[in-house]
């Protein structure tokens, strides 16, 4: 009888540590959460561009974006998620044309800044993309998409506004 009362409280034990255990919540996985929300994005100009819409899944270990365009053209789902091991915030974007962008980089401040791989493009120069997403004060999130040669902004691919839709 003994045994069997020792095993209960330890299965109990057990399940409530297992329960109490968060894997990914910590400061640097919960860095980007300011972006979590459903919002309405606006661009440079101030015109209506798409919604976006970002769920913390998986425990709160993954941010999952849904993007749709106000024509209804184009959407694009993201990954993101703090990979521990290399110690980088990670992202891979696939959209309903095929196209795909893997980025990494951490936060710094109130900004998300992460970047591509180096690549060659059909012009034969090699160029980056940088991705900045910036916390401002009043709760809104500009993105900033740069596309970077020798470390200079050579295009600005995108230049964002998210305010949460429900405001």
């Amino acid at each position: 009888m003994y045994f069997l009362v020792a095993f209960i409280l330890w299965i109990g034990s057990a399940a409530r540590a297992q329960e109490d255990t968060c894997a990914c919540c910590t400061d640097n996985h919960m860095a980007f959460d300011f972006w979590v929300g459903t919002w309405k994005v606006t661009d440079a100009e101030g015109s209506f561009v798409g919604r976006n819409r970002i769920d913390k899944v998986e425990d709160g270990c993954v941010l999952r974006e849904h993007w749709t365009s106000s024509k209804g053209n184009f959407s694009g789902t993201s990954l993101n998620f703090y990979n521990s091991k290399t110690r980088q915030w990670e992202q891979l974007w696939v959209d309903n044309f095929g196209n795909h962008l893997k980025l990494k980089g951490n936060r710094v401040g109130n900004q998300m800044i992460l970047s591509s791989e180096d690549f060659v493009h059909t012009d034969g120069n090699t160029y980056q993309n940088r991705i900045t997403w910036t916390l401002n004060d009043n709760g809104t999130v500009r993105q900033l998409w740069e596309v970077l040669q020798d470390d200079k902004v050579s295009n600005v691919v995108f230049d964002g506004l998210y305010s949460k839709e429900d405001e």
